[in-house]
């Protein structure tokens, strides 16, 4: 074999050499960056504590009962479907708390939502039995006037306290907070509208 051709073989022979630290190389940048994205992936996304929603949905009312503008009450029956919506990659145990229906800022009723657990990115449903009524109220509301224009305001208010697990090791505490406001029609006994905050 001549010097040229050892030469040409030689040269071959790095540049395969070469071209395997290449691949080599790129095979483990690609690794890295796949690690580093699986990464930021488990912070950002994962690992990320979020409060659940706390709601009560539409009622469905059984029983309503007014009086008159003049002699103003109501007693009022219905099945309240509070929710318990987690978006975490954990369950959210959550503790015993209440629920109160209030008019003009006077508690009407009060629902107990017993303490539970929320699976992970599922929503929890309780149906609670409610009896509201107007007897608490003062003399001075505007319940009257409400029932002229044929629409009750009622508000829903609570707290809900517990721990969102993830990985089963990973607790944060998260407060979830119900705000709602519904406006029943008395002509129909129905809710007209529902707003959540």
């Amino acid at each position: 074999m001549s010097k040229s051709d050892h030469e040409s073989l030689h040269a071959m022979d790095e540049e395969a050499k070469r071209k395997k630290r290449m691949k080599w190389m790129i095979g483990i940048i690609a690794f890295v960056i796949f690690q580093v994205v699986q990464a930021l992936f488990f912070v950002l996304v994962i690992m990320k504590f979020k409060s659940p929603k706390f709601r009560v949905g539409a009622v469905e009312i059984q029983t309503l009962d007014v009086g008159t503008q003049a002699s103003p009450s109501f007693n009022m029956g219905f099945i309240a479907p509070i929710r318990v919506k987690n978006t975490n990659w954990g369950p959210f145990k959550y503790d015993a708390t209440t629920v109160d229906f209030t008019y003009g800022g006077v508690q009407v009723g009060q629902a107990t939502i017993p303490k539970s657990k929320a699976n992970f990115k599922s929503t929890k449903k309780i149906n609670v039995n409610m009896t509201l009524s107007s007897n608490a109220l003062p003399s001075t509301s505007n319940l009257g006037s409400e029932l002229s224009s044929g629409i009750i305001t009622l508000k829903s208010q609570g707290a809900l306290k517990g721990k969102v697990t993830i990985m089963f090791m990973f607790k944060k505490t998260k407060i979830s907070q119900m705000n709602c406001t519904m406006e029943i029609k008395v002509a129909t006994k129905a809710v007209q509208s529902l707003l959540c905050k």
